[in-house]
């Protein structure tokens, strides 16, 4: 076989393949999530501090170089928050919602590439030296947003640039059909109990690449710790919850829970 005819070929099987696999796949694994569907990819990103490390040239890059260029190319809002009363080190937290998953990896690729990037953040790109980093390493999720809340919402609070905390929620599960179970379980009354108690959901996800997976990750927004805690009692004596929690099918869905309250940096568009 020639190698036009090779190339021809593979393309075709592959074409096949790809047809035979969405004919017999469920609609839920089919499904073009991130776009049809409008659900949207997350990225949560943690730049992990040394200890007593600051982080100037951090916020100096996020604010000046990196959310500009995000939201140039079509990312209207974009989270950055600290942990006041961090228990396993300072971390700057960001949260990038993608409309899809090439929008993930194209981003990523192209962004300190970009000149005007480079240029607004060459302080955080070419100033740190391994004595003296920006920050010591990066980790990240990847989370495909659930059906029950497809897209990043703003709380009303950031739009309206007032004071506001956020609790990060992640749910560990031991077994990996369990967490779709609790999946099952926030789309089914969870995620509208929430909103309708005024705890204000930012985004629910579930986490397809990251560390102590299987889980799921949430973010909730309140004006104050408060204000979060009366609303969240509200929530777990709502007869919706007690009755969703009772559901056998729901049993043993989490196996461990973290949570963390954040604060917004002064830029933050969350």
């Amino acid at each position: 076989m020639n190698t036009i005819n090779r190339r021809e070929f593979l393309k075709t099987s592959l074409a096949a393949s790809a047809t035979t696999a969405l004919a017999v796949a469920p609609a839920s694994a089919a499904e073009p999530a991130g776009t049809a569907s409008g659900r949207q990819y997350l990225e949560l990103r943690a730049y992990r501090m040394k200890p007593g490390a600051s982080h100037a040239l951090l916020d100096a890059y996020l604010e000046a170089a990196f959310i500009p260029a995000l939201n140039a190319r079509g990312i209207p809002a974009v989270g950055v928050f600290t942990e006041p009363e961090a228990k396993d080190g300072l971390a700057v937290w960001v949260l990038i919602a993608h409309p899809s998953l090439e929008s993930v990896g194209a981003i990523t690729a192209a962004l300190n590439a970009d000149p005007a990037v480079q240029a607004a953040g060459a302080g955080y790109l070419e100033a740190p030296t391994a004595a003296q980093p920006a920050f010591d390493r990066i980790d990240s999720w990847l989370l495909l947003s659930f059906a029950g809340l497809p897209r990043l919402a703003v709380p009303a609070l950031a739009r309206e640039h007032k004071p506001r905390i956020f609790e990060l929620r992640t749910y560990e599960s031991f077994s990996e059909l369990k967490a779709l179970k609790k999946i099952d379980m926030f789309n089914a009354g969870e995620i509208g109990l929430m909103q309708d108690l005024n705890l204000s959901p930012v985004f629910y996800g579930q986490v397809l690449v990251g560390r102590d997976m299987p889980e799921l990750t949430y973010m909730l927004c309140s004006p104050d710790l408060e204000t979060h805690k009366k609303n969240w009692a509200a929530f777990g004596a709502h007869p919706v919850w007690v009755k969703l929690k009772n559901d056998p099918q729901y049993a043993d869905t989490v196996s461990h829970i973290t949570s963390r309250f954040l604060v917004p940096a002064a830029f933050s568009q969350i």
